[in-house]
């Protein structure tokens, strides 16, 4: 079976399209919001926004989904641009493209029930977890460390993986 790919009309904070094959090789967490969504501004973006800070850059990739399913009228893309810089959300934000009925294309092929929703896809491109609503820090770092890890063989005590931080004693 194929895997969906993402359903993008427009995207912030990056300067070309992004697709899931072209991210293969890096652990990929998609986190589908709506930015009038109070578990999204109060949960989901701020834990992607600390995954990104933790894990390096070319070990996983992070990706946010605007999907609106109500109040759209509200949730145009001049308020999601003022919204992502308020915010300050650096990671590529792509819109999902409204689809034939109320959910948006991306969120109807990946089969999710509303927002906040995080997709996490392993090195080789797999959808490896689904959750919806709030995840735990522990329990995402957890899954994240594990699938960095799978088919690496090595053992190591600090893992390249993982920014390191210069104030740490």
């Amino acid at each position: 079976m194929t895997m969906p790919e993402l359903h993008v009309s427009q995207w912030f904070n990056t300067d070309r399209d992004i697709t899931l094959a072209s991210l293969q090789g890096k652990v990929i967490v998609v986190e589908a919001f709506q930015m009038l969504c109070p578990g999204c501004v109060m949960h989901g973006l701020p834990l992607v926004q600390k995954v990104q800070q933790v894990f390096a850059e070319q070990s996983v990739a992070v990706i946010g989904l605007h999907a609106v399913f109500e109040h759209h009228d509200a949730m145009t893309p001049v308020s999601l641009a003022a919204f992502l810089h308020e915010f300050r959300i650096t990671f590529p934000v792509g819109v999902d493209t409204p689809g034939e009925g109320s959910l948006p294309k991306t969120m109807e092929a990946f089969q999710m029930r509303g927002t906040p929703s995080m997709l996490i896809f392993d090195k080789t491109g797999a959808l490896r977890a689904h959750h919806f609503g709030e995840v735990s820090e522990l329990a995402l770092g957890a899954e994240i460390s594990t699938l960095l890890c799978e088919g690496d063989g090595t053992s190591r005590t600090t893992n390249p993986d993982i920014a390191q931080s210069s104030d740490t004693p």
